[in-house]
């Protein structure tokens, strides 16, 4: 339950879907495994796994949901050799190279003739969405699996006005100016981990771990025209992550005096803690981000369109 990397987005229109439409119109759109011929099959699934029977589970405001993915594993070695193959015996035969069209063709035949056959592999995407701090958060380390997770809840509801928070000021200038300036806001503190490029598309790549953020060897990095893309933070005493330029999250981490808040609740009741996890992480990574976006002087309010 507890999400463990970030990619989140803004509304430009008030996101005003109650939770019953919601579960309505999921249900368009929910997962089947692929049929014997299908590549990859992608769809809703219950929101708490085994443990729900909705794809929507809304506490206090938030809206969980789960998208999975089935993908046929065919390996590209062997479909390579089993084209190869195809192609000399054509030449064998026919006393002539293959064309363009004919090897195409030959892919498509072999990967047909497999797919019955192949493993399936199968990933959950969760997310949530939370209207009053107009955002919506999904959990992968991926853009693309968040833009596929976008993709399908667009085609769910039929429009999703969403955009991705971008500052006046570029993130990896105002990252840098935080370990030059000394200017990082008060609830947020540094790590012990960075990176930094260097100017150009051939400049030096720096990555230090269990590092001083403040030492005089990081100093020079900066003094060099090296410029943070990735930078390590603790946030008020309640998690840590690592930030990059693209305001992505990587390896949230909750601090055990958040995850602990819910250990009084009896541990054979499944849904009464997930229940209870959801809303505690919900509720402290709408604040978070809140204080992260007005590091870089901005509010996910600001991208509704007047």
């Amino acid at each position: 339950m507890w999400f463990k990397n970030l990619y989140f987005f803004a509304f430009t229109s008030p996101f005003e879907c109650s939770e019953e439409d919601l579960e309505k119109q999921l249900s368009e759109n929910l997962f089947t495994p692929c049929a014997s011929t299908e590549q990859s099959h992608f769809g809703w699934v219950n929101a708490l796994g085994k443990h729900g029977d909705t794809t929507v589970h809304a506490v206090n405001g938030n809206y969980l949901l789960c998208a999975r993915k089935e993908e046929k594993i065919l390996p590209a070695p062997v479909v390579k050799d089993m084209i190869e193959q195809k192609v000399a015996q054509l030449e064998a035969e026919q006393s002539r190279g293959a064309t363009k069209k004919e090897k195409e063709q030959f892919k498509e035949d072999i990967i047909f003739e497999l797919l019955p056959r192949a493993f399936s592999r199968f990933s959950d995407t969760r997310a949530y969405i939370n209207p009053v701090h107009n955002i919506i958060v999904i959990d992968t380390s991926s853009r693309g699996k968040a833009e596929d997770f976008l993709a399908l809840l667009r085609k769910s509801l039929g429009t999703l006005p969403v955009t991705t928070p971008s500052p006046e000021k570029a993130p990896d200038e105002v990252m840098t100016e935080w370990l030059v300036e000394s200017n990082l806001g008060t609830n947020f503190q540094l790590g012990m981990e960075a990176e930094f490029n260097a100017l150009g598309d051939d400049g030096a790549v720096v990555r230090v771990k269990n590092q001083d953020l403040t030492s005089e060897e990081i100093k020079a990095h900066l003094d060099a025209d090296k410029y943070v893309v990735k930078i390590a933070l603790e946030w008020d005493e309640s998690l840590s992550f690592i930030l990059c330029d693209d305001l992505a999250i990587k390896r949230l981490k909750f601090y055990d005096v958040i995850q602990e808040q819910n250990d009084d609740i009896d541990g054979d009741d499944v849904v009464a803690k997930l229940d209870a996890d959801f809303a505690l992480m919900a509720g402290e990574l709408n604040r978070f981000i809140d204080n992260l976006l007005a590091e870089f002087s901005l509010k996910a309010s600001d991208y509704l369109e007047a």
